[in-house]
This record gives structure tokens, C-alpha cells and sequence, in this order.
């Protein structure tokens, strides 16, 4: 047998490549007709790719049918250690998954922003459109409101300054000394009741690492607010399990 040329490339590996690398210069976003152009792919061959990294969640897909980048993009640049980190506390999160019958959300603290580090789903627990980033909702998510809860004062000064309370729904605080009082004490079950999205709610507890602040939480029907107390022992108990991953050397 002869020898190779040179190395096997996978070449719809790198045109999703090209595709990210397309969003991130488009200012991070860009709609699919256009990275088509830009990246000379035929659509449907676009469409595909787009659809595979946004269910990865290296990017995601907006109400108008623009991508922007997505949330394993913060894994991707953060350093190697919270990568890993994140990646062995994988089996604890499907753990919580199974049990929850939901998917699970991980959002850590990272450089001043609240961010989705992980997301945990599968066609029996599918996720939820996040059709607003946390970064931009942390005020209307449990996930942020449970890391919020966790800065101290001036952090979180800072973070609320630098992000405008958006009205999301009806039933989105934003009033920021409104928001100060339905934080939860140190500890407690984080709430978003269709602050985010109607119809949508959402529980979360702290995960605290040496690292910093985080949060694990999963979206629930307003009627599961009623078990709150069993859903919190359940998170609790998990959240227990990611942190001890997060914090591993």
C-alpha cells in the first residue's frame, strides 16, 4: 500500500467550522441564507449544519431566524480546567435529568458574566428555546437569580448596571430594588415563575465552587411549583454532585 498524501479531513467538519467562524465575524450574527453565501455551501447543506450546531449549543437560533453563538462557545473559551471540570460533572447532571424527567441547566459565574456552561437534555427531556441569553435575562431566569443571589453586594451592583432589566413578560421584575427582594437567602430554591417566558418556569439551586458562583436548575410547569419542597431535595442533591465534580483537581 502506498503512502497517504496527507491527512484524512472530515469535510463537513470543516465547514461547520467555517460557519462559526462566519457568525463570529458577522459581529455573531448572521442569518442562514447569508453564512450559506458567505461560506459558498448550497442552503440545504447550511441548514443541516446550522441545525446540528445549534442542537450542540455552539450556536443558537433566534425568533427572527438569525444564529448567533452559542453556549458551549463560553466552555470552548474558558480555560481547560473549568472545560473538564464541566465535563466530569456530565454523569452527575444526567443523573438529575433522569430523575427530574427534565432538562438541566448548569450557568456559572465566569469573568463578570452569568453564563450556560451545560446543558443536559435528550428526546425524552427535550430543552427549551432560550430565545433570550442568560446573559441578558439573568434577571427573569432562576438560574441567574440564584447566582445574583450569591455576589456580593458590589458584584452584583456592578452586574445589574452594566445589563438593563428587560421586560420579557408580564410578569418580569424590573424594578432592580424590587429584584433585590426576591432573591433567595443563601441556600434556597432560586424561582423564575413565568418571568421568562409564559408559560415557562423554572427552579434553581447554587452550586459554589472554589471558582466562584454557579447555579443548576430545570425548567417545570407552573403546576410542579407546588412540590417545590421534593423538587429542592432533588436539585440539592444534585447540585451536590456537580460541585464535588466542578472542584476535583
Amino acid at each position: 500500500m502506498g503512502e497517504q498524501s496527507g491527512p484524512t479531513l472530515i469535510q463537513s467538519v470543516q465547514r461547520a467550522l467555517r460557519l462559526l467562524e462566519v457568525v463570529a465575524e458577522r459581529e455573531g450574527r448572521a442569518h442562514a441564507k447569508e453564512l450559506a453565501r458567505a461560506t459558498g455551501l448550497p442552503l440545504p447543506t447550511a441548514y443541516h449544519l446550522l441545525r446540528t450546531l445549534t442542537h450542540e449549543g455552539y450556536l443558537q437560533r433566534l425568533d427572527d431566524g438569525s444564529y448567533v453563538l452559542g453556549h458551549r462557545i463560553d466552555v470552548v473559551r474558558s480555560h481547560g480546567t473549568a472545560a473538564r471540570g464541566v465535563a466530569r460533572a456530565r454523569p452527575a447532571l444526567e443523573w438529575l435529568r433522569d430523575e427530574l424527567c427534565s432538562a438541566v441547566y448548569l450557568a456559572r459565574h465566569v469573568d463578570g458574566e452569568i453564563v450556560i456552561v451545560e446543558i443536559i437534555d435528550s428526546p425524552r427531556a427535550p430543552r427549551i428555546d432560550l430565545w433570550v441569553g442568560i446573559h441578558h435575562a439573568a434577571h427573569a431566569t432562576a438560574l441567574g437569580k440564584a447566582i445574583l443571589a450569591q455576589l456580593p453586594a458590589p458584584d452584583r451592583e456592578d452586574y445589574l448596571a452594566r445589563h438593563p432589566l428587560h421586560d420579557l413578560t408580564p410578569h418580569t421584575v424590573v424594578d432592580r430594588r424590587r429584584l433585590g427582594d426576591r432573591l433567595p437567602a443563601p441556600g434556597a430554591l432560586a424561582v423564575d415563575d413565568e418571568e421568562y417566558a409564559v408559560g415557562v418556569c423554572c427552579l434553581a439551586v447554587p452550586v459554589t465552587t472554589k471558582d466562584g458562583a454557579g447555579s443548576l436548575g430545570f425548567v417545570a410547569s407552573p403546576a410542579a411549583l407546588r412540590r417545590r419542597a421534593a423538587l429542592r431535595q432533588t436539585l440539592s442533591a444534585g447540585a451536590s454532585r456537580v460541585a464535588r465534580a466542578l472542584t476535583l483537581e
